[in-house]
C-alpha cells in the first residue's frame, strides 16, 4: 500500500519524494520499487513529527520552504490532490494547507472514523479557513458537511513551530493532531476537491478489503 502511495506522490511532480518510516520493512519495500526512504525514530508520536525529523535530516540547509505530508493509507489518491494541497499555501498568512470533500453519504457523516472539518466556503473554488476538526457531525443545521482528507502542506517555519507545541486539550479529546495548531492560533487553509480524488482511505479492515477489490 505504501508503494502505491509513493507512486501517486511521484506522479504529482511537485518535488522530491521521500518515504519517512520507522520500520526497515517499509524502507526495503520502497527501495525495492526504486524509491527513496529514510528511517526515523519508530517512537515518534505523530506523522508530523516523523516528517519534521526526516526533512531536518534531508535538508539541513533549508533549500525547500514547504513539505507535503502524504499519509500511507490512501493507495488510490489522485496526484492532483497533492498539487491542490501545496497550492493552498499561496496565501502568505497560511501556515498549513489541507483538503476536504463534500460528504454525500449519511452513513459517512455518522461514522466516527470519518474526520470532519468545519470551514465556511463562501466560494467553493477558493480555500477557506479551518475553524474546527471533529469526528462528530459538525456543524449543526442545514448545509453541506465536509470530510477532512488527511494530507497536509506545511511551511517549514510552521512545521518547526507545530512539532514544538505541547499537545492541546482538544487534540487529546478528539485525538486529532491538527487541533493543536488551531488551539495555538495557527492558520489552516482548506481546499475543496472532488471526493473521487481520495479513492479509498484505509482506516478499517473493511476499507482495506474495498481498496483491494477496486485495485483488482
Amino acid at each position: 500500500m505504501v508503494v502505491h502511495v509513493w507512486r501517486r506522490a511521484v506522479a504529482a511532480a511537485v518535488g522530491p519524494v521521500v518515504v519517512a518510516c520507522g520500520e526497515r520493512e517499509i524502507a526495503a519495500a520502497i527501495e525495492a520499487a526504486g524509491g527513496r526512504a529514510i528511517l526515523t525514530d519508530p517512537e515518534l508520536p505523530t506523522g508530523s513529527d516523523r516528517i519534521h525529523a526526516a526533512i531536518c535530516a534531508l535538508d539541513p540547509g533549508r533549500d525547500h520552504d514547504a513539505v507535503v505530508n502524504l499519509q500511507g493509507d490512501v493507495p488510490m489518491l489522485d496526484p492532483r490532490a497533492v498539487r491542490a494541497a501545496l497550492a493552498g499555501l499561496a496565501d502568505r498568512e497560511t501556515d498549513i494547507a489541507t483538503l476536504a470533500a463534500v460528504i454525500d453519504d449519511p452513513a459517512k457523516l455518522a461514522d466516527i472514523s470519518v474526520n470532519k472539518v468545519v470551514a465556511g466556503f463562501s466560494d467553493p473554488s477558493r480555500p477557506a479557513r479551518a475553524l474546527y476538526f471533529s469526528k462528530a457531525a459538525v456543524p449543526w443545521g442545514d448545509g453541506p458537511h465536509y470530510e477532512h482528507i488527511g494530507l497536509y502542506a506545511y511551511r517549514r517555519a510552521a512545521l518547526d513551530r507545530f512539532v514544538a507545541l505541547p499537545r492541546g486539550v482538544l487534540e487529546l479529546r478528539e485525538r486529532l493532531e491538527q487541533l493543536r495548531a488551531l488551539e495555538a492560533g495557527m492558520r489552516i487553509a482548506v481546499s475543496l476537491v472532488d471526493p473521487t480524488w481520495l479513492g479509498v482511505q484505509v482506516d478499517t479492515p473493511a476499507d482495506l478489503d474495498r481498496a483491494r477489490k477496486l485495485m483488482r
